[in-house]
């Protein structure tokens, strides 16, 4: 008991970096649902790490969601640039070996970013409210070479 809680101490006091989320880094496909998302992340570098997903549908179309994980005022936080659209800033509010909570209560949805590594598999969830009512999503990914396709 006494270990754990001082793990918790020592996690909740020292600083993340970069380095300890280079667990993320690497190309991750997922063939789940009638759908191939593709999530590939760079190693850290020049203070970032940068993402990006390709997510192809049901009809064949596809579309990308660019994000990266970078020093944000005083700490890492994870960019989510939809479609596009201006960057929104999810702060790192807990990490481990081998999982990272980002979050920005202020969002619409989601509120909450979670990434988290078991051997050859990422899941990536996201959580909130909207209109009252909890929502998540997830994606189970597995380690894959570059550019790897889905059977088809």
């Amino acid at each position: 008991m006494i270990a754990a809680l001082s793990a918790l101490a020592l996690l909740q006091t020292s600083p993340a970096t970069l380095d300890g989320l280079s667990w993320m880094s690497g190309y991750w496909l997922s063939c789940d649902g009638g759908r191939e998302v593709s999530e590939t992340w760079s190693d850290p570098r020049g203070g970032v790490m940068a993402g990006v997903t390709v997510t192809i549908g049901r009809s064949g179309r596809g579309s990308v969601e660019f994000t990266r994980v970078a020093t944000v005022g005083e700490g890492l936080a994870f960019l989510a640039q939809p479609g596009g659209i201006p960057a929104t800033a999810f702060p790192l509010v807990e990490v481990t070996a081998n999982r990272a909570v980002f979050e920005n209560p202020d969002h619409d949805f989601p509120q909450r970013v979670i990434y988290s590594r078991h051997g050859d598999t990422l899941t990536g969830r996201i959580e909130g409210t909207v209109d009252g009512q909890a929502q998540s999503m997830t994606w189970t990914y597995r380690a894959a070479p570059l550019n790897s396709r889905c059977p088809t």
